[in-house]
């Protein structure tokens, strides 16, 4: 378990009940930490694999659920945080890239399209066995890339551990003409929709 991510601006638990983010995603602890939340980090391991013929949405509502029951059943806390998030191009569910080979297909794939990002997130009350599950989508254009683009940016390694093998906030920025909806939820996390909904479930406090 790692330590707790300590921020003292604004967001802080009701009575002192502890907020866990069920992710290893070093942009999902950023973006909590920019809204002053005091959380810990207990990464929800579970298989990631879509199921046969199961629809976007319900995919990674399935995946932030049960990425924050998996960290509830082996850590203390009351409130668990789990999140998911793919792109999807023209029906294809593009999660983390295999290898480097994978990438570049993506990011070929992408190229001068209009796709979607989707974020599903769930909010685990373990006091209370509530479970609250939502999506986010934004839609998000990208420029069309040169063959050489696509090798540079791929040759960072960068697109390895991002769903549809880029970072609007890294090095693929400069590949985005336009995105429609939540920035942050692009990054990987919603960030409006979930701290209303862990001031919805009690786990904030409306200061």
């Amino acid at each position: 378990m790692r330590p707790a991510a300590r921020w003292s601006r604004k967001e802080k638990p009701v009575n002192n009940s502890s907020i866990i983010l069920a992710s290893a995603s070093p942009r999902r602890a950023e973006l909590l930490q920019s809204a002053g939340i005091i959380f810990t980090i207990v990464p929800g391991d579970i298989n990631e694999t879509p199921y046969h013929e199961e629809e976007p949405v319900a995919h990674v509502l399935r995946l932030a659920a049960g990425k924050a029951r998996e960290a509830a059943s082996r850590s203390e806390g009351r409130f668990f945080i789990g999140a998911d998030t793919i792109v999807l191009c023209e029906r294809e569910i593009m999660g983390k890239p295999c290898d480097s080979a994978d990438a570049g297909r993506m990011l070929r794939r992408l190229s001068g399209r209009v796709h979607q990002v989707i974020t599903g997130y769930a909010l685990l009350d373990r006091s209370t066995g509530r479970v609250v599950s939502r999506s986010v989508s934004t839609d998000v254009t990208f420029k069309s890339l040169t063959d050489a683009e696509i090798a540079a940016y791929v040759a960072t390694g960068c697109p390895l551990d991002k769903a549809g093998a880029y970072a609007i906030q890294g090095g693929a920025a400069y590949m985005v003409e336009r995105i429609d909806g939540s920035y942050t939820n692009v990054v990987g996390l919603p960030l409006c929709e979930v701290v209303e909904t862990l001031r919805e479930m009690g786990a904030l406090s409306r200061n």
